[in-house]
């Protein structure tokens, strides 16, 4: 075989790696946003985290879903969910679909020994009307769940603690969480020397809380902006790449959000596979 063949293969191997490359990337859309839709909105939305099953004496099955269904079908529904578990990342679900109103998600999860778990929703919808004109909408939900697995007592499962066995389960596990998460949160901002008093800090995980109340000094209309342009920022930067990253995850733990007391631009700081990342987003400026 001439050195040309070899060149000719060569080629049509690298265009066609391009090709499906390029493909795989661009057929699933990234979520958008849009001015807010005031004329649409979901009939329902949730995530829930439930454990189902007891596998072994060492292991145990959940439940995680998300679903949302809007008020009629629209252009584009996507929805992306991530779960936590004691603040590391456990795992990231997206979907899409085209001229629907229904998105679900429902996974199955093997967990191991005594843990705390929170997964939050994002629920999109972009809606296209008659000359070009292009709207969204969105919501935030999020679910929490409890999981005690000791030796010496059977497994159980809470997310409200009402007895005393599960308040000093809730303690310990809540305490262990938030020492991890601030120790990481802590060398993030040294690292990208961030002054902390300029900023109110927000886990990832609560964002959900702003659905219904606005961030400080701002009105609910400029906060459902500032998150629906946060979740845009943070499906590309965050969760394709760690989608895309070999393993399918990465070592990560709930990323932060800094919103400027000034009311100027946020921050999120986050890291995965040992790489300290940083995504600022300016405001509107007719803020």
């Amino acid at each position: 075989m001439n050195k040309r063949v070899l060149l000719l293969i060569a080629i049509l191997l690298v265009s066609t790696s391009l090709i499906i490359y390029l493909w795989q990337h661009e057929s699933a859309p990234a979520i958008t946003y849009f001015p807010e839709d005031e004329e649409l909105s979901f009939t329902e939305t949730g995530t829930s985290l439930e454990m189902v099953s007891e596998k072994t004496r060492d292991s145990y099955e959940l439940v995680w879903r998300s679903q949302s269904v809007s008020e009629r079908k629209l252009y584009l529904r996507q929805d992306a969910s991530l779960l936590f578990h004691n603040g590391r990342l456990l795992g990231i679900r997206s979907k899409w679909e085209e001229n629907t109103d229904t998105i679900q998600i429902k996974e199955k999860i093997n967990g191991e020994d005594s843990n705390y778990f929170q997964a939050i929703s994002f629920h999109h919808g972009e809606v296209h009307y008659p000359d070009d004109e292009i709207k969204s909408i969105h919501h935030m939900t999020y679910d929490e769940l409890y999981v005690i697995d000791s030796p010496s007592t059977t497994l159980e499962s809470f997310k409200t603690p009402e007895t005393d066995y599960e308040q000093e389960w809730f303690r310990l596990l809540d305490h262990t969480t938030q020492q991890q998460l601030q120790y990481n949160w802590k060398r993030l901002m040294e690292h990208f020397n961030i002054d902390e008093e300029s900023y109110w800090a927000v886990p990832l995980t609560d964002l959900y809380k702003y659905t219904s109340e606005p961030l400080n000094a701002l009105t609910q209309t400029q906060t459902n902006q500032i998150l629906g342009q946060l979740w845009e920022g943070i499906y590309k930067n965050y969760i394709l790449n760690i989608k895309d990253s070999e393993a399918g995850t990465a070592d990560s733990f709930i990323p932060l959000v800094l919103f400027d007391k000034q009311n100027e631009h946020l921050i999120v700081l986050y890291e995965w596979n040992g790489e300290k990342e940083r995504l600022i987003q300016q405001y509107p400026d007719d803020f």
